[in-house]
């Protein structure tokens, strides 16, 4: 493998305003000489490393992987965002960044897949329990926790000599062999739930009645009163801070909850972008995609994706309307500029340690942005209620306060792709991916195909490998380190197709064309050829003029289907009905006793009237 050593970190300290310039000006001269003749004598190892304030050289690099909840692909400042995101755009300046990525449209899928190399039903997590139907409840690949040969990252790292840690989002399980700790983590704070409050220890949808945290496997408590993304980290940095002083690399998954529902952020982030959506969601996706087309995110001549018809104009809004939405979204943009100076402590860290050269950053998205309107749900308004939430103007995404942004929001995020989280369409899947750090080539942008499941791969394969598993599922991604050597241009060919499927939600990518199907109510369950690269808005329906090549998609599908075990959905299937029942489920599990013992006390009080009556009734008959 082709080692590429450059200027990735010079100057770094400028854009996280801790770092030290002259520290990174010695480790390029004397490091960089270092780096490549350690690498040469590594065996072509995919790791440079320097020596910075006295440590012993290692041979492989550490490895951070930062995980976004439901970020759109512009979301970051680096694709064109809004928001403000020096450190991260720090960190991609100095590596390469993919424009075509994709994951899938769900989040622990896109976690399952990530952490593994496998698909999705590969690796057991087919979908999540939210949307689950009883007809799929316990079959293969349906269990919705990682299966025990589906080999993680972390078991295969560690196995490599690293240290292991996670900190955030989990969702991969929560019995006995589930948790991190028993899945490759050293140490670990995780929450195993779809989300959480981001002030306080609480859920925030009615699927569950607490915020299920845990720490090195044992149930523990979120710290109320401080926000999410800067409890993640503390907690990462805890770890970084506390291990063993043996000079092994590590690996820190870094798992964000932001921007996931609830989207909330402290005031003074918030108030950074006060005015800034008020020209409404019809303004951002014209904003957005004039800006794709100058950064090169899509073609010269593309066409802007269109909003779908059951979505409101922005005029169409009441003044008061307005004023709520354009909050949510400054809420929003302040959650991840405020993310973002927790990720730049993180960085200043490494840097203090002398560590920060010799680490890889993988950041990315676990699928688009999100479209659920709680606020619309029948009964949610008292759920919020009963657990301490409002929903007002003056502290809207402040602790005590839930919100989101909504389906016209997030399709105008989307920009330039279409639809959204949940859905198979590009705007579920085409999120963000940089990748920086040793034998990365820097300020790259590249258009090359790239799935989540490539990401295991392509780190074993930049750390200079890793032992095999005995029994594990062979990985099916591919190692991007030859795109991101600048050995290769691509690792898919033009006869490569890979598929994803979540729920029926389904598409197959094969060259530059892809086939994708899914539900209601932005759906119809109909196959649509699109052209990738010419039409990422997904605006033109090509099965017409391109027959043999929709057929050629068919086969491939149904073999990817049939390969991974997909199951048909049951008849009459919709996710919002399923995703409503399987909530009262929960809530009748939670509550029933609670219920059955209300139930009775009414039972007994209606008794005692009725018998009073009758016996009123008796005296008054008595005494005639």
């Amino acid at each position: 493998m082709t080692i590429i050593v450059s200027k990735q970190w010079t100057g770094l300290g400028g854009e996280v305003g801790k770092t030290n310039r002259h520290l990174f000006g010695w480790m390029h001269a004397a490091g960089t000489a270092l780096c490549t003749l350690a690498l040469i004598a590594g065996a072509g190892s995919a790791s440079g490393q320097a020596s910075p304030k006295g440590s012993a050289t290692k041979t492989k690099p550490n490895v951070v992987i930062i995980l976004f909840d439901d970020a759109a692909l512009m979301d970051l400042g680096i694709y064109g965002g809004e928001a403000k995101t020096p450190n991260i755009d720090a960190i991609a300046r100095r590596g390469t960044r993919f424009n075509r990525y994709s994951t899938s449209p769900l989040c622990s899928p896109s976690r399952a897949m990530l952490l593994t190399g496998l698909t999705n039903h590969q690796a057991g997590v087919a979908t999540i329990k939210e949307v689950l139907p009883k007809e799929h409840v316990g079959k293969p690949g349906y269990g919705l926790h990682l299966e025990p040969n589906a080999a993680t990252l972390p078991e295969r790292l560690r196995l490599a000599g690293y240290q292991t840690y996670m900190s955030g989002k989990w969702h991969l399980g929560d019995g006995p062999g589930q948790l991190p700790g028993s899945r490759g983590f050293d140490r670990s704070f995780a929450l195993d739930a779809s989300g959480a409050d981001n002030w306080d220890d609480k859920p925030y949808m009615p699927f569950y009645n607490e915020a299920p945290w845990f720490e090195d496997d044992k149930p523990t408590s979120y710290p109320s009163g401080q926000f999410s993304s800067t409890v993640i980290v503390n907690k990462m940095l805890d770890y970084l801070v506390a291990r063993p002083k043996d000079n092994k690399p590590f690996l820190a998954y870094v798992s964000l909850q932001a921007v996931h529902i609830p989207v909330q952020a402290p005031r003074d982030y918030t108030q950074k972008y006060a005015g800034r959506f008020d020209g409404g969601w019809d303004q951002l996706r014209q904003d957005r995609f004039e800006r794709a087309k100058a950064l090169g995110l899509v073609s010269k001549d593309a066409e802007a994706p269109a909003m779908h018809t059951s979505m409101r104009a922005w005029d169409s809004l009441s003044a008061d309307e307005k004023k709520m939405q354009a909050k949510a979204m400054e809420v929003y943009a302040g959650m991840i500029e405020a993310t973002d100076v927790e990720i730049g402590r993180l960085v200043a860290h490494l840097d203090k340690t002398g560590e920060l050269e010799n680490t890889i950053f993988v950041i990315t998205s676990d699928n688009g942005p999100e479209p659920s309107n709680p606020g619309g749900e029948r009964g949610f308004s008292l759920w919020m209620k009963t657990h301490g939430f409002t929903r007002e103007l003056a502290n809207l995404g402040e602790r005590g306060s839930h919100n989101w942004i909504g389906p016209e929001w997030a399709s105008a995020l989307a920009t330039p792709s279409y639809l959204f989280k949940f859905y198979t369409s590009s705007g579920g899947l085409h999120v963000p991916l940089l990748m920086a750090g040793p034998g990365i080539a820097a300020d790259k942008a590249v258009n090359a195909a790239a799935f989540v499941q490539d990401i295991t791969p392509t780190v074993i394969d930049l750390v200079g490998g890793a032992p095999t598993i005995p029994d594990a599922k062979p990985i099916s991604g591919r190692s991007l380190a030859p795109v991101l050597t600048g050995q290769a241009q691509a690792v898919y060919g033009p006869n490569d197709a890979v598929g994803v499927e979540v729920s029926g939600n389904a598409a197959i990518t094969k060259g530059d064309y892809t086939l994708v199907k899914y539900n209601p109510p932005y759906g119809d369950n109909q196959w649509r050829l699109f052209h990738v690269v010419n039409d990422p808005g997904q605006t033109t329906d090509l099965s017409t003029q391109l027959p043999e090549v929709r057929a050629d998609l068919e086969r491939a599908y149904a073999a990817y289907a049939k390969a991974n075990g997909v199951l048909e959905l049951p008849e009459g299937y919709k996710v919002q009905r399923q995703a409503a029942f399987n909530s009262t489920m929960r809530q009748l599990e939670f509550y029933g006793w609670h219920l059955a013992g209300l139930v009775l006390v009414l039972i007994l009080v209606l008794f005692a009237l009725v018998r009073g009556a009758l016996a009123l009734f008796s005296r008054k008959k008595k005494a005639a």
